[in-house]
């Protein structure tokens, strides 16, 4: 399903009620600026100074104007109270336990990085120590591989990994500052908080080549008669893939905070799972590629 309205495309099974909102949201706010500004239009004509030179402080009397702000607070807690609120309590009632088949994962933002752990084959993540933290060695999270839960743990920098139409549970803090971390074709969005680790759910529904052959799609309807623009435009898409955005102003390294995410098919996430953990050392030292 594509995005309407200059929305992204659509990635998640969450990701229609998420529209939903906003579209009425949208609605909503057009409705009441279309009539403020025809109220706005009527008071400069109807109060013009040619027909009132004096001031009138009482302004406008009678019970309409309250009557017409109360229906517009209303319409807003009903968005809130019985849209939102509902989606966002059956969100997190549905979190998906460790036994529903869903994917674990750990994001440790930093400025201006995204740490993305794995806890292998196991399934339980290896304990992680301040004093072990290195960066510039390849351990950002501080791993403490001597743990028998973190020899098998794979840990990778600005890339997520995912198959598609599983759970995915990300579980999401933050080494320094406030990060936003925001999927935009998922339609997830949450604060990275430093002492806080917030769990973010979504199921994928595309893959990363389903994702590029519907912006091929797309280039296509729109550079058709256009055969240098399209080629331009079909190579870019290649190297195209989901995107991890931070949201939140984070430092002067900001804009260069830049993450991505590569869903794949459930056979080729096997696969990826089994080539890091073969390129797992056995002496404790940590891997070179982890920007991977």
């Amino acid at each position: 399903m594509s995005g309407f309205w200059g929305m992204p495309e659509l990635a998640s099974a969450h990701g229609g009620a998420i529209d939903r909102g906003m579209l009425l949201v949208h609605i909503l706010m057009l409705v009441v600026l279309t009539g403020w500004g025809v109220f706005f239009i009527m008071a400069l004509v109807k109060f013009r100074g040619s027909r009132h030179p004096k001031a009138d402080y009482a302004g406008l009397r009678g019970r309409w104007t309250i009557w017409t702000e109360g229906a517009i607070v209303a319409v807003k807690a009903a968005i809130l109270i019985g849209l939102s609120v509902p989606f966002w309590a059956a969100a997190i009632r549905t979190l998906p336990g460790p036994g529903e088949d869903a994917v674990e994962v750990r994001v440790v933002a930093q400025q201006f990085v995204w740490n993305v752990h794995y806890p292998g084959q196991d399934g339980v993540f290896g304990e992680t120590r301040p004093e072990l933290v290195d960066d510039a060695g390849g351990n950002p999270l501080g791993l403490d591989r001597s743990d028998p839960h973190g020899r098998d743990d794979i840990v990778r920098v600005n890339w997520l990994h995912v198959p598609v139409n599983r759970p995915v549970i990300v579980h999401l803090t933050s080494k320094d500052v406030v990060h936003g971390f925001s999927l935009p074709e998922f339609r997830v969005k949450q604060d990275a908080i430093p002492g806080m680790s917030i769990p973010v759910s979504f199921t994928p529904t595309m893959t990363t080549e389903e994702f590029r052959e519907r912006l091929r799609e797309r280039a296509r309807r729109e550079h058709g008669d256009d055969p240098e623009a399209l080629e331009a435009r079909l190579a870019a898409i290649e190297d195209r893939h989901f995107e991890i955005v931070c949201t939140q102003l984070c430092g002067m390294g900001h804009y260069e905070m830049r993450g991505f995410l590569k869903v794949h098919s459930e056979e080729d996430y096997a696969a990826w799972l089994e080539e890091q953990a073969a390129a797992l050392p056995e002496d404790g030292d940590e891997v070179d590629d982890f920007w991977l």
